[in-house]
């Protein structure tokens, strides 16, 4: 039996957070054993991660910043919270049905959950997601809009102005919205201004909006508040999220699934 191949700094980063996420302050020495690597190589991994607002680095380890700075990359995004995007996606997808036009918010959260709209028929998917109109280039039946606008290369999406004006254009079912920043206090948030245009079209082109983000986000805030939470009428997240923010958001008319 072969050891498991070592993980790239992508990888070790965001099984940082994630475990911050977790236990909230770890030593390099924790983090070190939990990632089988040296404290040289944690104390690099936490500088980069501290340089893109994501951690404070403390004396001998490393706490969770609450405050996001900058959005994580799409490779760091798709190494992160990979089994709870997954319930997640398996419950949004479970709201949509045959005929059905929805939109697919930028992340890898919402391109998740393409397995699981395999047999939905004469479905119309729009979004301003490179990669998620990647994967549904193959669907059997799905109609595919993609809505123009600046390429941010990093998140691997369109942003901006001109995808403001394109959703503004469209009918939605349903808008499945994504965030790297969440919680009932702030609302829906972003570090990048450009993306705000794109969830407040699409939210005021569908019936019915579904915030769809795991609770590891949840607690965070960044710069530019995009939604306030009551502007959408249900949050899907996963298990972990306290039973304190699920109660409230709840008390607040919002429906909550933990996935």
């Amino acid at each position: 039996m072969t050891d498991a191949a070592p993980m790239i700094p992508e990888q070790r980063r965001a099984s940082i957070v994630q475990s911050l996420h977790r236990e909230r302050v770890l030593s390099f020495r924790q983090l070190s054993s939990l990632l089988g690597v040296s404290q040289m190589t944690v104390r690099r991994d936490v500088a980069v991660l501290e340089e893109q607002g994501l951690v404070h680095s403390t004396a001998g380890g490393a706490k969770l910043a609450p405050r996001l700075v900058l959005e994580p990359t799409r490779a760091e995004k798709a190494a992160s919270e990979v089994a709870e995007k997954s319930a997640i996606a398996q419950a949004a997808a479970s709201l949509v049905h045959d005929t059905m036009t929805v939109y697919l918010d930028a992340g890898t959260t919402a391109q998740a959950m393409r397995p699981f709209l395999e047999q939905v028929s004469d479905l119309t998917v729009v979004t301003n997601d490179l990669a998620t109109v990647q994967s549904f280039i193959d669907h059997p039946s799905a109609d595919l809009i993609c809505v123009g606008g600046r390429v941010d290369r990093t998140n691997l999406s369109t942003i901006g102005r001109l995808t403001r004006l394109s959703l503004a254009e469209l009918s939605l079912d349903l808008a499945f919205i994504s965030s790297s920043s969440w919680d009932l206090g702030h609302g829906i948030t972003t570090p990048v201004e450009a993306k705000i245009e794109a969830k407040r079209a699409a939210v005021e082109a569908a019936e019915r909006s579904v915030l769809i983000a795991d609770s590891s986000k949840y607690g965070r805030f960044a710069k530019y508040r995009a939604l306030r939470l009551s502007e959408l009428q249900t949050v899907i997240t996963d298990a972990a999220l306290p039973d304190v923010a699920a109660a409230a958001i709840g008390e607040a008319g919002i429906e909550v699934v933990r996935a």
